[in-house]
């Protein structure tokens, strides 16, 4: 799975879009904007309609940018 459109964030929690890299399929799932979400989470994320995910289909995670620098209290 990964972020297709972030469409709610309030401080570091949000809301988005996640579609899956090998069926297509999309899911609104919550999040937490930080670097252990982006890239321990997500590519371990499973697809409801597949039972993929990204570990499973040799899928390189992207370096995700998040919306505040890591280690900033907000």
């Amino acid at each position: 799975m990964k972020i297709k459109e972030i469409t709610r964030q309030f401080r570091r929690d949000f809301v988005a879009i996640f579609v899956c890299e090998n069926c297509q399929s999309e899911i609104k799932l919550s999040g937490y904007d930080d670097r252990n979400f982006h890239d321990n989470v997500i590519p371990a994320m499973v697809c409801q309609s597949c039972g993929k995910s990204r570990k499973d289909l040799g899928i390189v995670p992207e370096k995700t940018p998040t919306k505040y620098p890591e280690g900033l209290q907000i």
